[in-house]
């Protein structure tokens, strides 16, 4: 079977998305993609601050995804997880929207599920007392960061943050995460 880029181009068209990226995240993949979005924004005239949301979800999607894939690297799963890596920043009528998904394994989907689930709840003051608590505790030993990421994207966000899992087996799902800026 052959690969029609034109319809895979339409039906990305169709579904608003104007930048794509799918397979293993990098550090450098992760900047030359923020680079080019950045730049792509530019030329379009967005407004500066939509630029830099936009850019800041990006990142934050990005690097939950390569910092995952790392935790996961001596996993009989990491190669599977490492690259089912996908990115999509496209615009609607609801604004810019960024989406992201990735394989995560079935055993942390709960510590994830409850987390976006606080989140998802909060209003735009909660969401500044949780990211303030947050700044204030310590990062654990072995762990990629402050926690921050889910709740700095959440903040920036026009509206709560959608999110999604499909079970593609009884180890791995699909998740997929999608902020409106």
């Amino acid at each position: 079977m052959e690969l029609n880029l034109w319809e895979l181009q339409r039906m990305l068209q169709n579904y608003g998305v104007l930048i794509n990226f799918s397979g293993r995240f990098t550090q450098e993949i992760i900047e030359e993609l923020g680079d080019a979005v950045r730049k792509y924004l530019e030329t379009v005239d967005t407004p500066r601050n939509d630029t830099y949301n936009v850019f800041a979800v990006f990142i934050e999607q990005t690097q939950n995804i390569k910092n995952y894939s790392m935790q996961k690297s001596g996993s009989p799963l990491g190669d599977r997880i490492a690259n089912s890596g996908i990115v999509a920043i496209g615009k609607s009528a609801e604004g810019y929207f960024i989406s992201s998904g990735n394989i995560v394994e079935n055993q942390d989907i709960h510590a994830l599920e409850t987390r976006l689930k606080e989140i998802v709840s909060l209003d735009k003051a909660g969401l500044r007392k949780l990211f303030k608590d947050q700044m204030k505790k310590d990062i654990l030993p072995g762990t990629t960061g402050a926690g921050l990421g889910l709740i700095d994207m959440a903040r920036r966000a026009s509206r709560p943050l959608h999110y999604s899992l499909v079970e593609l087996d009884e180890q791995i799902s699909f998740f997929t995460l999608k902020a409106y800026v």
